[in-house]
């Protein structure tokens, strides 16, 4: 195997030839901005590149700077984060931003040590902070690293019982290297664009020769995973209410936990039981059960709702909540699950 040094050498070089152009990269040669760097950190997570792109120019167009962000108005932010998922990412990104405009100045601190105490952060994107906005030596372990290294040193110990063991080979092989940024950067970017999940571009990896995994013909197989497990299903129903104008009814989530704050159409609780909860919103209203329910999947359970649907006559005046129209909810933060809730009944309404 190749020194570390030498190791790291030849992924720097890699990566200066071959980074990707990304709207929150700084260019070669000029500094990264620490709040394009927070912001793209907190939107990546759990969410592809290709994805996080529009959202990445359009907060930074609404909001560009983290003083402007701090200062906006948190259902704003709601709103165009929908469609991001994971919306506590943008209540603590929220919560963030007032942090670092009002307890420091509107700088984001360099230090690990300083950025894992605020809002939204970890240990992995105060390490990404650090090194890549402030060229810090801080070894950031993603998805993306965790599969170089456990190919690299042919790891089968299956996660995530093994991310300790290759946190502490990652850094090893980013110890005392010359260019922090770049390097953690060029790591990432390595696992994104060339060890990927399934064929690897092997050929085209400059620790090609070192590789233990891709030597045994294992590479394709590793990381091992430990076998999921089945997660619980949650039952529900959810109500559309519909004006004679094709407006219905969504309303301001309450309490806290999932979808804290969110937009949605009117729901029951969420029960493990299926004959529960009885009730059917509004004694007002005469529902009908809809032709298929909804299914959607979250990280920790599967949730099928049943979708009872009724017309809202003149005079009608709901308890809570108002009546919009399909083309003003890109104004409110409507979750994902709600989307198909409203697109299920506006096609079944016109078909």
């Amino acid at each position: 195997m190749s020194s570390v040094k030498a190791l790291q050498k030849q992924l720097l070089a890699w990566f200066d030839h071959s980074r990707r152009v990304m709207p929150w990269r700084a260019v070669k040669g000029k500094t990264p901005n620490p709040y394009h760097v927070w912001l793209s950190e907190i939107m990546l997570q759990q969410t592809t590149v290709a994805a996080v792109g529009p959202y990445f120019i359009k907060f930074v167009h609404k909001w560009p700077t983290v003083q402007k962000l701090a200062a906006a108005d948190l259902d704003d932010v709601l709103a165009a984060w929908a469609g991001l998922g994971y919306y506590a990412r943008a209540r603590n990104l929220h919560k963030c931003a007032g942090s670092v405009a009002h307890d420091f100045g509107g700088q984001f601190p360099a230090a690990v040590g300083d950025l894992i105490k605020l809002p939204g952060i970890g240990p992995y994107t105060a390490a990404a902070v650090s090194s890549i906005a402030f060229n810090r030596p801080a070894v950031a372990v993603d998805g993306n690293v965790e599969r170089v290294v456990s190919r690299f040193f042919a790891i089968e110990e299956p996660l995530p019982q093994a991310k300790e063991t290759l946190r502490a080979h990652a850094a090893k092989l980013a110890e005392d290297n010359p260019r922090p940024s770049d390097f953690t950067q060029a790591f990432m970017e390595l696992g994104a664009t060339v060890c990927t999940p399934k064929k690897p571009k092997c050929v085209s990896c400059p620790w090609q020769k070192s590789c233990a995994a891709r030597k045994s013909g294992i590479a394709e197989e590793l990381p091992r995973k430990s076998k999921p497990k089945q997660k619980p299903v949650r039952y529900g129903k959810v109500f559309w209410i519909q004006k004679k104008s094709k407006e219905f009814l969504i309303e301001k989530r309450a309490g806290k936990g999932l979808y804290e704050g969110l937009y949605q159409l009117p729901t029951t609780d969420w029960t493990e039981n299926m004959k529960e909860p009885e009730g059917n919103h509004d004694a007002r209203l005469r529902f009908k059960r809809f032709g298929a329910d909804v299914r959607h999947s979250f990280t920790h359970f599967d949730l099928i709702l049943e979708i009872w649907t009724a017309e809202a006559q003149k005079g009608f005046r709901p308890r809570k909540g108002k009546f919009v129209s399909a083309g003003d909810l890109e104004n409110y933060a409507l979750p994902s699950l709600m989307h198909k809730v409203v697109k299920m009944c506006l096609e079944r309404k016109t078909a």
